[in-house]
């Protein structure tokens, strides 16, 4: 089944391309029960973020539908305003829906405390409502620690330097978001935090389902949810624009670890991985989870 989505958003041209995609309007005309799946998108670079996030979720066989939100509370400059304003909501406007899945990216803003940032208020309360509003949520890297810190205490800790590039993980626990993935995945990051891994072990609630001997924790579940410390859902040439803007900035920056080829061209060597894990979140987790009628 295709991902739903509307026909001017800038991914739908580079989606039909290779992807199994509806317009909204072709969709109305099917009787069918569409997914329902929230993306609350932080990042700077929206645009970005949507096309990464919508290819991955357009190779499932589900029909989903999108909507996504923006912070009212804090408007970023990276985004054009006519986009946001076609293609966002915000809070106020979902507050009494239901939805079947969930997205949260991870946002630039690691350096900060988390009740320093400047939306904290307003995403505790999108927190609180997908905690009672929707079948399962997929947190992402500075959402995955924000949700680990909300729910269950963990702390944030900054790293000796910053875990930049592609980096192998290992099988902790048996899962099915883990269903036909190899026993080593690959996963980008790009941080300069992690977790205190000590209060993850000694927590009841959470199962860890990937670990690597760089990156430490970097996937795990509660009862319904799932955090992902990492960028699974980077594209290509993300690490490599990354690397250069940081560059460019004067800052210090290492290349990316295990991400360039011998003629320092990146490869795209963790899709197969992404597709598995984002197809399998939405067929075990939402899909055959989620009531028929959501209420």
């Amino acid at each position: 089944m295709p991902l739903v989505i509307p026909e001017d958003i800038p991914a739908f041209s580079l989606l039909k391309q290779n992807a199994f995609i509806m317009g909204c309007n072709h969709a109305k005309s099917q009787d069918i029960r569409t997914l329902e799946v929230l993306i609350f998108n932080l990042m700077p670079t929206k645009i970005e973020t949507e096309n990464q996030i919508l290819s991955l979720l357009a190779n499932s066989p589900l029909q989903v539908n999108i909507t996504l939100l923006s912070t009212a509370s804090y408007i970023g400059k990276n985004t054009p305003k006519s986009h946001l304003e076609r293609f966002y909501v915000n809070f106020e406007t979902i507050k009494n829906r239901k939805f079947d899945g969930a997205i949260v990216t991870g946002a630039p803003i690691e350096h900060l405390e988390f009740e320093e940032v400047k939306y904290w208020k307003e995403f505790t309360r999108v927190m609180d409502f997908l905690k009672t509003n929707c079948t399962s949520t997929l947190y992402l890297c500075w959402g995955a620690m924000a949700g680990l810190h909300y729910f269950h205490k963990i702390q944030k800790v900054p790293l000796d330097s910053k875990l930049f590039g592609i980096f192998d993980h290992y099988w902790v626990e048996k899962d099915l978001l883990l269903n036909g993935l190899d026993e080593i995945v690959k996963i980008p990051h790009s941080r300069h935090s992690g977790i205190n891994e000590a209060q993850v072990r000694a927590n009841r609630n959470l199962k860890i389902l990937l670990e690597g001997k760089r990156s430490g924790i970097a996937a795990l579940k509660d009862e319904k949810d799932f955090f992902i410390l990492g960028h699974p859902e980077y594209s290509k040439e993300t690490l490599d624009l990354e690397y250069k803007r940081d560059l460019n900035q004067g800052l210090e920056i290492t290349p990316p670890s295990h991400y360039y080829d011998e003629a320092n061209n990146p490869l795209f060597i963790w899709r197969s991985s992404a597709s598995v894990l984002f197809s399998n979140w939405l067929n075990f987790a939402v899909y055959q989870d989620t009531p028929f009628i959501l209420h």
